[in-house]
C-alpha cells in the first residue's frame, strides 16, 4: 500500500498573487465600482486561495485517497442500498444532447429528452404495477411528501380530511415526518414476535380516521411483510389508502410488484433501486407512482404525449402543485433509465435474486457467531446485534471501527431503533463470493477478538489515517471554520 500524503486545508496553500490559470485584464480596475462595505466580509475567510493548477490538483487528489466509496471497497451500510454506479451511466448523461440541454428550451427542440422521460415513467410503470408516474420529486423524502400530499387531496376531494397514519415500527425513519407535514398524527402499529407486521393488528387499529398505512416493505428489518395483501385489505375496508415506502425496491425489482400487493401509491429512492449516485446532500431522484385513483392529483407540469409529440401540461385543476423547479433532476433520471435500459427485465430481476443470495449468504455464514434477533428469512439485508459480545463490553460502533483496520467500511449501526444494538448489512448485488467471504473473515475474526482481546477492539480503529476519536467532545466542541497560522504567507 502506498503512503497517504498529508493535506493542509486549500487556504494554508500557495501565496498571494499566485493563479491556476492566467486571466486576462478586461477592464481597468479603477473603473470597477468596489463592493460596498456591508457586502465585504474582513474576516479570516475572506478572500479566495490562491494557488497554481498542479496544488489544486494535488490537493483534491489527495483528499480523494483517504475516502471509502464503492469504487474502492465494498460499501455494506443497510437501508441505504450503496450500489456501484457504473460508469456507463455518466458517460450517457454527459452526451452533449442531455448535458446541455436549457430547461426554459422549447418542447419542440426537446423531444429526445422527453422520449427518454417518458420510457422511464413506462418502465416504473411495470416495475411498481401502478398506474400512473410522476417525475419530479428531487428525493426519497420529497417523494413521500408528495405521496402523502396526494392522500391528503384524494380525502379531501371525497369530503373526509382524516386525522391519522398508521405506520409500523419496522417502517423507514422519515415515515412520521413525512405525515407530520401534511398535518396528520401517527399512530403506531406493533409487530408480531418473528418483526413482522399483521393484518389483526392493522384491523384493529382503523378507523374512519385513518387516512392512510405507511409501510416500508421488505421493512427496515429487511423482512418480507408475509400478510401484505390481507393489511392492505384491512386499510382499504375502512376507506383507507395504502403508502409504500419504496426504500428497499432493490429486493422487489422485476420479482414482485407493491400494485399486486394492494398498494396505492409509493415512492422509488432512484440512487438505490436503480443506480444513480448516492449521498453528498444531492441532486437525487424520488419519483412516485399511483393508482388510477389519485392520477389526478399528481404535481404539474405532466409529460403528455398529443399525437407524435411530447410536451409539458400544466393545466391540472386538482393537482397539488408543483415540487421543484422545472421538471425535477433530470440528469439523475437519464442515469436511471441507462441502468434499466441496459439491464432490461430480466437484469433487474437477476440484479433482486443476487441481492436476496448475498444478503442470505452473509447471514448464514455469521449467524450463532453474531446474534440474530429474527429467523424470519432476509430479504436484500440482514440485521444483526451485539448481544453476544456484551459480556466483553464490546459495542456495535466498537465492532464498526474495527472493520476499518480490516479494510471495510461499516455497516449501518444501531438502526432500525427496534434491535439494541443493531449492525445492518447490504451487501447490494454486485459484490462477489470472494469479497463476501473476505467481509466475513474480517467479522469472524474481530467476534474472536472481542472474547480474547476486548481492549483491541474498543480501542479501534488502529491503522486508519486517524484513531478513534473523542465523539463527545468533537459533537459538543466542533471546529467549524479554518483560522490561519500567525505568520502570514510569504509572497510568491
Amino acid at each position: 500500500m502506498g503512503k497517504l500524503l498529508d493535506e493542509p486545508l486549500i487556504f494554508e496553500r500557495g501565496s498571494r498573487g499566485r493563479a491556476g490559470w492566467p486571466i486576462p485584464q478586461a477592464m481597468d480596475p479603477a473603473s470597477v465600482e468596489p463592493l460596498p462595505a456591508e457586502l465585504r466580509r474582513e474576516d479570516d475567510l475572506s478572500g479566495l486561495p490562491e494557488v497554481s493548477e498542479l496544488e489544486v490538483l494535488r490537493h483534491y487528489l489527495r483528499l480523494s485517497q483517504w475516502n471509502y466509496s464503492a469504487a474502492t471497497a465494498m460499501y455494506p451500510l443497510g437501508s441505504c442500498t450503496m450500489k456501484y454506479n457504473p460508469v456507463v451511466n455518466e458517460a450517457v448523461v454527459r452526451l452533449p444532447g442531455f448535458a446541455r440541454l436549457h430547461p426554459l428550451v422549447p418542447d419542440v427542440l426537446a423531444q429526445g429528452t422527453l422520449e427518454l422521460l417518458a420510457a422511464l415513467e413506462t418502465a416504473l410503470k411495470a416495475v411498481s404495477g401502478l398506474d400512473h408516474i410522476a417525475l419530479q420529486p428531487a428525493a426519497g423524502a420529497q417523494g413521500e411528501l408528495l405521496g402523502m400530499l396526494l392522500v391528503r387531496a384524494y380525502h379531501i376531494d371525497h369530503g373526509n380530511a382524516r386525522k391519522r397514519v398508521l405506520i409500523p415500527a419496522s417502517a423507514h425513519g422519515t415515515n412520521p415526518a413525512s405525515s407530520a407535514l401534511c398535518g396528520y398524527t401517527v399512530t403506531e402499529v406493533p409487530m408480531n414476535a418473528r418483526g413482522l407486521l399483521e393484518a389483526e393488528a392493522v384491523a384493529n387499529l382503523m378507523t374512519d380516521d385513518v387516512a392512510a398505512l405507511m409501510v416500508t416493505n421488505p421493512s427496515t428489518l429487511g423482512l418480507f411483510e408475509e400478510e401484505i395483501e390481507k393489511v392492505a385489505a384491512a386499510v382499504h375496508a375502512k376507506g383507507g389508502l395504502v403508502y409504500m415506502d419504496g426504500a428497499n425496491m432493490n429486493a422487489l425489482m422485476g420479482v414482485a410488484r407493491p400494485g399486486d400487493m394492494g398498494v396505492d401509491v409509493m415512492q422509488f429512492n432512484l440512487h438505490k433501486t436503480f443506480s444513480t449516485p448516492h449521498g453528498g446532500g444531492g441532486p437525487g431522484a424520488g419519483p412516485v407512482a399511483v393508482r388510477q385513483s389519485l392520477a389526478e392529483y399528481l404535481p404539474v407540469p405532466r409529460l403528455m404525449r398529443f399525437g407524435d409529440r411530447l410536451a409539458w401540461e400544466e393545466e391540472a385543476p386538482k393537482s397539488v402543485g408543483r415540487l421543484h423547479g422545472f421538471y425535477g433532476n433530470v440528469g439523475i433520471l437519464v442515469r436511471a433509465y441507462a441502468y434499466i435500459a441496459r439491464l432490461g427485465g430480466p437484469g433487474l430481476e437477476e440484479a433482486t435474486r443476487l441481492a436476496l443470495l448475498n444478503a442470505n449468504y452473509l447471514r448464514a455464514r455469521l449467524r450463532g457467531t453474531y446474534h440474530l434477533p429474527f429467523e424470519t428469512p432476509s430479504m436484500h439485508e440482514c440485521v444483526f446485534s451485539d448481544r453476544n459480545f456484551q459480556d466483553h463490553h464490546v459495542t456495535t460502533l466498537d465492532i464498526a471501527k474495527r472493520l476499518l483496520d480490516y479494510g471495510f467500511y461499516a455497516p449501518t449501526i444501531y438502526f432500525p431503533l427496534v434491535v439494541k444494538g443493531a449492525l445492518m448489512i447490504e451487501p447490494t448485488e454486485t459484490e462477489s463470493r470472494e469479497t463476501l467471504d473476505e467481509f466475513v473473515e474480517a467479522l469472524l475474526r474481530i467476534a474472536e477478538e472481542a472474547r480474547t482481546d476486548p481492549d483491541k477492539v474498543c480501542n479501534a480503529p488502529h491503522e486508519t489515517r486517524w484513531t478513534r476519536l473523542d465523539e463527545t467532545r468533537a459533537a459538543r466542541r466542533p471546529v467549524l471554520r479554518w483560522r490561519p497560522k500567525p505568520a502570514d504567507r510569504q509572497e510568491n
